[in-house]
């Protein structure tokens, strides 16, 4: 029973489980061996007792030596992987900053290139608008030019028919008085 209580007490690897239990099983059954073949007396076999109980602490201090060796090998690896842990963290910290920052790079040289953009096209349609009034002008000003000529040629046209009218006029007075004067010399003539 005292065996299984150090055995339980005992947080060990199987490995190290199995090399245990097998030393203690060699251990006792040489023990139980050496008791049977020779029947000791009590005081041999309390002496057999006292050599068992040093060879078990013995090996309990073996078990905490190899116990605290492998806690301190743990510890080691468990302090190991939090600086790799850290490492990587700082690392995924930096690249993350590092994208960060080339993504707004990118975000103003987008803004400052589509601000351009922008500009040259308001400066392109400032000056189109611009150039639009002049040709209108211009076209505002020629046709207000051809409605002068047109007004002009047609005041002209009025005045050459006026005149035209006028000429008309007295050459049909002229023809009818000669007619009226050539009857009436007929007339004056057969009378």
């Amino acid at each position: 029973m005292h065996w299984f209580r150090i055995w339980k007490l005992m947080d060990l690897t199987k490995h190290k489980q199995k090399q245990l239990l097998s030393a203690l099983t060699t251990l006792s059954n040489v023990s139980l061996d050496s008791i049977y073949k020779e029947m000791v007396t009590r005081a041999q076999q309390e002496i057999t007792v006292q050599q068992l109980m040093s060879d078990l602490d013995s090996i309990r201090k073996d078990m905490v030596i190899l116990e605290k060796s492998e806690f301190a090998n743990l510890r080691a690896e468990n302090q190991k992987m939090k600086t790799e842990l850290e490492q990587v963290k700082q690392q995924l910290i930096n690249e993350t900053s590092q994208i960060r920052a080339d993504n707004k790079l990118d975000i103003n040289l987008q803004r400052s290139r589509v601000t351009d953009m922008f500009t040259d096209q308001e400066k392109k349609l400032m000056e189109a608008t611009t150039d639009f009034t002049s040709k209108d002008t211009k076209t505002r000003s020629i046709i207000s030019e051809t409605s002068n000529k047109i007004d002009t040629g047609i005041a002209s046209l009025k005045t050459l028919m006026e005149s035209n009218k006028l000429e008309t006029i007295c050459y049909l007075a002229a023809s009818v008085f000669t007619c009226l004067a050539i009857a009436l010399g007929f007339y004056r003539i057969w009378k």
